[in-house]
């Protein structure tokens, strides 16, 4: 296990081509001072960097090899064929696998294999890469019998940082009161101080219903007792 010093210098998080982090980020931002130090990996080296420890957490695209790292999926995509604009593929507004047949099909999203695209090659490719891109030159169109792309989310089983756990609440959607989160820990723990602080403490004053109950028959009796005229 490689040397932990996360806590001081942030949560380092890295992602394949295609996964935003825009929502994710700006919760953290609100509610944690350590940075995101966020990179973009390759799909052919998502794992190293979890697995070397230069890198805490890593969005992947499955498969992966799983052992020694616990994952969550986490979302499915659309793969797209992404084609030069004038390619004959962008006549339909959906494709099979079948229409791909005699094609040159690359699947690498790297700026080599975009030059042959543009040469009359298709690149099929989760739908965020093509869309983020968002070239006028090219095109895409999904493939509707293609098997969808999962992303995940993955960290070593050994790593102990607790600023991983607060990471995950942020992604799966909890809230920042969540009783698994620290911020709502913080804010629990306040808050029994607060209660536990006097715990006799309370206004005697304020007559129980039974006292109020007593007086109210008490008072009635009285009012009955003066009006009597005696015989």
């Amino acid at each position: 296990m490689s040397e932990n010093t996360t806590t001081e210098a942030g949560l380092r998080i890295g992602h394949v081509r295609g996964v935003t982090l825009t929502k994710w980020r700006r919760i953290w931002a609100e509610r944690y001072t350590e940075r995101l130090l966020v990179s973009e990996v390759s799909d052919v080296e998502q794992l190293d960097g979890v697995r070397d420890g230069s890198l805490d957490m890593c969005f992947v695209r499955f498969p992966i090899d799983r052992e020694g790292l616990h994952a969550i999926p986490l979302y499915e995509e659309t793969i797209v064929a992404w084609v030069a604009k004038d390619h004959v593929l962008t006549a339909a507004d959906e494709l099979t696998l079948a229409d791909l047949e005699g094609e040159t099909v690359l699947t690498d999203p790297a700026g080599i294999a975009l030059d042959r695209v543009l040469g009359g090659a298709v690149l099929v490719v989760p739908m965020s890469i093509a869309r983020g891109a968002s070239r006028r030159d090219l095109r895409y169109r999904p493939i509707v019998d293609a098997e969808t792309s999962q992303v995940a989310l993955v960290w070593r089983m050994d790593d102990e940082n607790p600023l991983i756990e607060e990471f995950i609440g942020v992604v799966r959607g909890r809230g920042a009161n969540s009783s698994r989160g620290r911020a709502a820990q913080d804010t629990d723990a306040g808050a029994t101080r607060k209660r536990t602080k006097n715990p006799d403490s309370r206004d005697r004053s304020t007559p129980t219903p039974t006292s109020k109950g007593q007086a109210k028959r008490r008072g009635g009796a009285s009012s009955r007792a003066r009006g009597r005229r005696p015989r």
